[in-house]
C-alpha cells in the first residue's frame, strides 16, 4: 500500500498491513498500532532518530507515549488512560505493547 502520511524525511514510510497501522524505518516496523494496542519495537536500533521516529508517531497520531532516555537506558512515559494525569514509567524493550 502506498504513504499515507509522512513522518521524518529520510526512510520512514506509514501503511497499514490490515490489522495496524505502521510506521516503518529502515526495514524496522518502529510503532505499530490500532484500536486495542501499540507495539514499539527498535529492532535493536536504539539510536536518537530511531526514538525520534517513535515519538513523532505518538505526537502526530495522538497515541499519548513519550520514548526517552536516561543513563543510556530507554523508558517510555505511557499516559494509559485519558483519566490519569501522571504518565506510567515504563522501562522500554522491544516488542513492548501498550494497551489502548
Amino acid at each position: 500500500m502506498g504513504q499515507m502520511q509522512t513522518i521524518g524525511k529520510t526512510a520512514t514510510t506509514i501503511y497499514h498491513n490490515g490489522t495496524h497501522t505502521c510506521v516503518k524505518y529502515h526495514q524496522t516496523d518502529v510503532v505499530k498500532f490500532n484500536e486495542h494496542e501499540i507495539i514499539l519495537n527498535s529492532n535493536g536500533w536504539t539510536t536518537n532518530t530511531t526514538k525520534a521516529r517513535m515519538n513523532q508517531t505518538s505526537n502526530q497520531f495522538g497515541l499519548g507515549f513519550r520514548v526517552y532516555q536516561k543513563d543510556f537506558e530507554w523508558f517510555v512515559d505511557w499516559h494509559y488512560t485519558d483519566r490519569h494525569n501522571e504518565p506510567q514509567t515504563i522501562n522500554y524493550f522491544d516488542g513492548l505493547i501498550l494497551k489502548r
